[in-house]
């Protein structure tokens, strides 16, 4: 079942799209570069790709060139889990102390993960409670624009079984609480959860649907 919903709204800036083209082909060419002289020509390929970013936000042209250099092997999209927890027909948000937005508890999946394990890490983390994850809601195109998430990301959204714990804020949330599908808070913390997730999310804890995916 594809649901191409939100996307229409979620176009990229053009400026953007280069970079990160760009960063993820000469990530690439590094990869497999033979010589000097290639390994010179896919560096500077990664300048520009922070130039470009720099110029059009309030990110440093140094610190990105380092960010990008720190990634190594054939680029491809980072993983972000995020896990859709009910308690009597509410959904669990919790609120990010980065931008004080609301999203379902999650993040990104560490190297060797195995999916629903992280996410089930990250409920507990952010949250406080321990779930255990039951099926994915859906697979979405995340293409995170907020500071420093240059990187393309793909989206998996579980929907989760609580099986105890209470509510307990962490080091990255300062709210924790259950929501309505009428009370949901209006700021959202950007890609993390968007409206879209969370209709799916409240879709999915009543219908047996078929995975959602872009």
């Amino acid at each position: 079942m594809e649901n191409n919903g939100e996307q229409q709204d979620l176009l990229l800036p053009k400026w953007l799209e280069w970079a990160r083209e760009i960063q993820a082909l000469s990530q690439t060419g590094l990869h497999f570069a033979e010589n000097h002289y290639q390994r010179e020509r896919f560096s500077r390929l990664i300048e520009i790709a922070a130039d470009i970013i720099s110029v059009h936000s309030d990110l440093d042209q140094a610190e990105l060139i380092e960010i990008f250099n720190d990634q190594i092997g054939y680029a491809t999209p980072r993983i972000d889990v995020r896990g859709a927890v009910f308690q009597k027909g509410k959904l669990l948000l919790v609120r990010e102390r980065a931008d004080g937005g609301w999203t379902m508890p999650g993040g990104w999946a560490d190297v060797g993960d195995v999916p629903s394990t992280a996410v089930e890490r990250e409920v507990l983390e952010e949250a406080g409670f321990e779930v255990s994850a039951q099926r994915v809601i859906g697979v979405y195109d995340a293409n995170r624009t907020g500071p420093l998430e240059v990187f393309h990301a793909f989206k998996i959204v579980f929907l989760c079984d609580i099986l105890g714990g209470e509510p307990r804020t962490s080091n990255e949330t300062s709210q924790v609480g259950f929501f309505s599908r009428d009370d949901i808070p209006e700021f959202l913390s950007g890609e993390r959860t968007r409206q879209r997730h969370i209709e799916d999310a409240f879709i999915a804890n009543f219908v047996d649907q078929p995975t959602i995916f872009d």
